[in-house]
């Protein structure tokens, strides 16, 4: 049997994250949990905007603003190129939020899938 990947479904609300060169307060985005969806630790990451962002997820607001900061050497700061669309696993109860060298929109969607 082929291993199958599903398309990505969603499983709570999307929240828009402005970024710009300082983080704006994080956002914990939390998926919808009934009987028949089960929860879910993806998140599907689209950057609308001209630039690239960075992404900073944690455990707290405080973790993601400080996360967020753009990488010049190391960082935790995950690079999303402007038009990208990404899916990553994250704990369902993280906070996400985002810095740009200038104003940039990111959609953040919970869910399943690829």
């Amino acid at each position: 049997m082929a291993n199958e990947q599903s398309a990505f479904f969603p499983n709570g609300p999307t929240v828009v994250i402005t970024a710009n060169s300082s983080a704006p307060t994080a956002a914990q985005i939390l998926p919808t949990f009934t009987a028949v969806t089960p929860p879910t630790n993806q998140y599907r990451v689209v950057n609308v905007g001209s630039v690239t962002a960075f992404l900073g997820v944690g455990a707290t607001a405080a973790i993601a603003v400080t996360n967020a900061a753009a990488v010049t050497t190391t960082g935790n700061g995950i690079p999303i190129v402007a038009g990208a669309v990404e899916v990553f696993n994250f704990p369902p109860t993280s906070f996400f939020t985002a810095t740009a060298a200038s104003s940039c929109v990111l959609y953040v969607t919970p869910g399943q899938g690829l």
